[in-house]
């Protein structure tokens, strides 16, 4: 089963949406939110997931839901 990591410190950036659809949209996924994944300065800059512990990053909470489910093929 794959991995999805959310920081909720992140949230800000949109990425409660991205959470709900991963779990909505997405079979065999199991989605965790931590209360810090420790990538502050990233945190910062704009929304993002480890996926199977790979960082990742977008510019919009529309394009990491892409990047993930990409990710995830």
């Amino acid at each position: 089963m794959s991995e999805v990591k959310f920081c909720e410190n992140n949230f800000a950036q949109g990425v409660g949406d991205v959470k709900l659809k991963v779990e909505n949209e997405m079979d065999n996924v199991n989605v965790e939110v931590e209360p810090c994944l420790g990538y502050c300065g990233d945190c910062a800059m704009g929304p993002f997931a480890l996926v199977n512990d790979e960082f990742i990053q977008a510019d919009t909470p529309e394009e990491l839901y892409d990047k993930i489910k990409q990710e995830l093929e």
